[in-house]
């Protein structure tokens, strides 16, 4: 098997002496370590939990509000008519732009600002968050608060430090991620916020480790498949067709069949975890017969309907109409020699793998600073589910766009997940020093 992670196509090189205006953005940096953790803190605080979609407007207007006093412009926007919104949880998004003193590129670093539920098992207080041993604790820390403070104070920084930019830079707090998006990204995408000539680079700061650029993601094909049957009376089922029994025949097949062949495939993408380089299938649920929900005792029925929705990621190297069609062949087989077999197929969900350019200037300008502020080199990794890059190459058709981040992938959506202070600092410089030289400013 291959490598976890594969390097840059070609080592960065050896950065030369620091140019001063790199030097003072860095210092300054430093001097607001503490201002750094105490953002942080501030975000986790304001508990964004999606669903239902917790506090959305008041976390968009505290990150509006502190760039429009570095000087940022601020739009407030709703995702009015989205997936879960509402006047009770209104999809509030922010997006923010400075422009520089001369010509250059347009600068995007989009976070998502909603976080998963806490969960149990936590040893500190998920909204938190906490220091502790060099760490910041709280729900979103890693995933991924701790990479928009990480942007907010890379740019805040180059303000502060004088030393002037081109081009633009451009910081938004978008909703609904763990849930798709689309109440986010997929939205503004939708109204050009994440196209040419608005902007050119987007960087997401994704936690998928300090040293890690994330070039793009596996592709997802989400499907409810349903057997069919006939009711009858439970202590009769022989005048009546078990939907349950179909869906386990279908089952069956999968696990015989489709299973193996998965497993036999691999891709030249480098996704991490090691697994999820080949394709995977997951069951992500199943219901059949007596509806859920009832406190009583089930009535004696043979099952007419078994739902089952699947979850599958492919592969750069496959077609999204052969993963349809393999499942559907494994149906028709069975409904063709099964007698009272039935089946209705219903897709979900959708979205094709995406890579960036390894050597596109955002990735060698990502992997420069990396190598100049950790002092080894970047690696390139994909992530093996998607993420809001999805929307910002397959809508606002922009193919500049990466995940970097502070935070540790494995963390994410854990109890007593942390980001390290150490690593908001250096992911802060390399951001900040990307920025300026993506933008034309160290010219």
């Amino acid at each position: 098997m291959t490598s976890r992670t594969t390097p840059s196509s070609e080592p960065a090189a050896e950065p030369t002496a620091d140019d001063p205006r790199l030097t003072a953005v860095f210092d300054r940096i430093d001097a607001c370590r503490d201002e750094l953790v105490a953002l942080t803190q501030d975000l986790i605080r304001i508990p964004t939990v999606n669903p239902p979609g917790d506090a959305y407007t008041p976390c968009a207007e505290f990150i509006g509000e502190r760039l429009r006093g570095a000087g940022f412009s601020v739009e407030y926007l709703r995702a009015e008519g989205a997936i879960g919104d509402s006047d009770r949880y209104p999809r509030t998004n922010v997006v923010t732009r400075i422009e520089g003193a001369g010509p250059g590129d347009c600068v995007h670093f989009n976070s998502h600002i909603d976080v998963v539920r806490a969960g149990s098992g936590w040893t500190y207080d998920p909204f938190g968050g906490t220091v502790d041993n060099g760490r910041v604790y709280g729900r979103g820390a890693c995933d991924m608060k701790g990479g928009l403070a990480a942007s907010m104070m890379a740019v805040e920084a180059i303000l502060r430090s004088g030393v002037g930019f081109n081009g633009a830079i451009e910081i938004s707090g978008t909703v609904d991620e763990e849930s798709g998006g689309y109440g986010g990204v997929a939205w503004l995408a939708e109204k050009g916020y994440f196209s040419k000539p608005r902007v050119d680079h987007v960087i997401m700061p994704e936690p998928l480790n300090p040293d890690r650029v994330c070039l793009g993601h596996r592709g997802v094909w989400w499907a409810e498949i349903e057997t069919t049957g006939r009711i009858a009376h439970g202590c009769m089922p022989f005048l009546g067709v078990s939907a349950i029994r179909n869906m386990a025949l279908f089952l069956e097949q999968m696990e015989r069949e489709i299973y193996p062949r998965l497993d036999s495939r691999e891709t030249v993408m480098p996704v991490v975890p090691e697994g999820a380089r080949k394709s995977t299938l997951n069951y992500n649920s199943i219901h059949g017969g007596e509806e859920e929900g009832h406190d009583g005792l089930p009535s004696p029925c043979v099952a007419d309907s078994c739902r089952l929705v699947l979850d599958r990621r492919f592969l750069i190297e496959e077609n999204l109409d052969e993963v349809r069609a393999e499942v559907a062949a494994v149906l028709d087989r069975l409904q063709a020699e099964t007698p009272g077999f039935a089946y209705r197929m219903r897709e979900m969900f959708s979205v094709l793998p995406t890579m960036t350019d390894p050597q596109s200037p955002l990735v060698q300008a990502l992997d420069l600073e990396i190598r100049r502020i950790l002092g080894k080199d970047a690696s390139h990794v994909a992530s093996p589910g998607t993420y809001d890059q999805k929307h910002v190459t397959r809508i606002g058709h922009l193919h500049n766009c990466v995940a970097y981040g502070p935070g540790i992938l494995d963390l994410a959506h854990q109890p007593d997940e942390w980001v390290g202070i150490d690593d908001l600092v250096a992911s802060a410089k390399i951001m900040a020093a990307t920025t300026l030289r993506l933008t034309g400013s160290l010219d």
